[in-house]
């Protein structure tokens, strides 16, 4: 099958080719004509696997021709806003946004993204100039309505991206404020990486009729990922990265911590021993977040070291390596986190680094993926069998969590040195990074502490 087979336009069709697609991916497959049959769509998908081209395409083909499938011509600078994407995190936004444009390069449409962190006042000026389609995070999307400088009156489309992971960082009332000045008849699409009963009441009251779609299990991980776990001490994670990073000649690596000061201390230790590493998390500006993000996806930065909410987007076609350097507590972060290796069926490697104080993380997170991952013990960073679980901080600013869990059952391989991953290649178009957490079963989260810079401000 092609894209061309799936009703896109030439224009578009062009430019998917150009970037090097010709093949769609499973959930485009049976999102383009959904969403091209002008209905609601409720669709599911791990990251990965090409989501986000799964709406921008439709989209484009619907706003850039008629019903006879004619380009519409019209270049009118005080065109309306005719489709809004919302999406949790500035990374995200931009993210999709650039999937647009590179996307309508042959047709008349335009975009813009708005998010927080920056000035308001160039948005503002772009939006003036005319835009059919806006990215925006729910936090920055109220500041301009609030200012009257957005009008959505005309919206005929809207998508709700990573619709779970809005729901987990406290989105919801930001989302409905949005969806009371839309227009009542319109095509909805809601995307999420998983299908929580809150994403399904959410669905309830939004879509009407919806087509369903969901391309892979529910928190299903990528089986093209290789997974491990790493035993050791607390206080010889940062030594352990270190000589992976080393003697395995990783040379782009992306590495979770639990907190932004931990993210913060990681990068200076590594720094220390000579391995360059930047830090991505909401405290950071978003110009440092940029050019950290860009440094990292050129191949200019060694390691990327993030938090959960600021990872949203980060989405690279051949990034062969992901660290959990400490383990998420919400057992689908795992699942999400992972999932920005091995996308669009590349190949690529999980290496987490665990202590006795994450041992019922782990138990959680592999009764959520069903499957025991494999241990191996690296010589020298042994693990002491006696060490008593300590409280973990969860994350930055909120208390910590006691944890006498004994080590999980399975099976503990010695080795004297790390596997290398595999060399990925690229598969098809993801356009954007996917997937987020649903709040499930472990400490609740605030929802302010979870909004990148608060509302995006």
């Amino acid at each position: 099958m092609s894209f061309s087979s799936l009703g896109l336009s030439d224009a578009i069709v062009r430019a998917v080719t150009e970037h090097g697609y010709t093949v769609p991916t499973p959930i485009q497959t049976q999102a383009i004509p959904a969403v091209l049959a002008g209905g609601d769509l409720l669709a599911g998908a791990q990251t990965g696997t090409g989501k986000t081209a799964g709406f921008t395409l439709p989209v484009l083909h619907r706003l850039s021709t008629d019903a006879n499938g004619a380009a519409i011509t019209s270049n009118s600078s005080t065109r309306p806003i005719r489709a809004l994407i919302l999406a949790p995190t500035r990374e995200l936004a931009a993210q999709v946004e650039e999937s647009v444009r590179a996307y309508s390069k042959y047709t008349k449409l335009n975009s813009t993204v708005i998010f927080g962190g920056v000035g308001i006042n160039p948005q503002i000026k772009q939006l003036k100039h005319g835009v059919d389609i806006l990215v925006a995070t729910p936090g920055r999307l109220l500041d301009h309505m609030g200012q009257g400088t957005v009008d959505l009156s005309k919206v005929e489309i809207l998508i709700l991206d990573e619709a779970d992971r809005m729901l987990d960082m406290g989105f919801i009332r930001d989302i409905k404020k949005v969806l009371a000045v839309l227009p009542p008849k319109r095509q909805n699409l809601l995307f999420s990486a998983t299908f929580s009963e809150e994403i399904k009441a959410l669905a309830d009251g939004l879509l009407n009729k919806p087509a369903m779609i969901e391309v892979a299990r529910r928190n299903s991980t990528v089986e093209v990922i290789k997974q491990k776990i790493h035993p050791v001490d607390r206080d010889k994670k940062h030594p352990m990265l270190s000589y992976l990073i080393k003697s395995n000649n990783w040379t782009q690596v992306l590495v979770f911590t639990r907190t932004k000061h931990g993210a913060n201390k990681l990068v200076e230790q590594l720094g220390a021993d000579g391995i360059g590493a930047l830090a991505i998390h909401g405290n950071k500006s978003q110009s440092a977040r940029t050019r950290a993000l860009s440094e990292f996806k050129d191949g200019t930065l060694q390691v990327l070291v993030a938090t959960d909410i600021a990872a949203r987007g980060i989405d690279i076609d051949q990034l062969p390596h992901v660290v959990n350097y400490d383990l998420p507590n919400i057992p689908e972060d795992y699942v999400h986190r992972i999932g920005r290796t091995g996308r669009a069926g590349a190949k690529g490697e999980a290496v987490s680094l665990v202590c006795v104080d994450e041992h019922e993380m782990l138990k959680d997170i592999e009764k959520l993926i069903k499957q025991t991952l494999p241990r191996e013990v690296i010589e020298g960073f042994e693990p002491d069998l006696n060490a008593r679980a300590q409280p973990v901080q969860l994350r930055s600013g909120t208390g910590g969590h006691r944890n006498n869990s004994r080590a999980p059952a399975g099976a503990v391989v010695r080795v004297k040195t790390g596997g290398g991953g595999a060399k990925p290649r690229s598969a098809g178009p993801s356009g954007g990074g996917g997937g987020g957490g649903n709040r499930s079963g472990n400490a609740p989260r605030s929802a302010a502490s979870h909004r990148s810079g608060g509302r995006g401000r």
